[in-house]
């Protein structure tokens, strides 16, 4: 797994959990400090992302932040 692949797995991790709570990237962004922009491009994977961004994203959609990271990982590929 390259870490471009893994940016977009964390990606789409990201736009799961933010829908499921029914937020847009507007109520997202109020809710965690992060600008809208920011976490529209977090989630296309075209960014590298800090640990402060994560922990921000974690409290604001209310979980933990391994829960950012719940997704399958195949690292037989290539």
């Amino acid at each position: 797994m390259t870490k471009d692949e893994f940016k977009i797995l964390f990606g789409k991790r990201l736009e799961q959990l933010r829908t499921q709570q029914d937020l847009s990237y507007r109520a997202m962004a109020e809710r965690c400090d992060v600008d809208s922009s920011d976490i529209s491009k977090i989630e296309k994977g075209k960014v590298d992302i800090q640990l402060k961004t994560i922990l921000e994203l974690a409290k604001g959609l209310n979980k933990h932040p391994k829960e950012l990271f719940d997704f399958e990982i195949d690292f037989e590929e290539n």
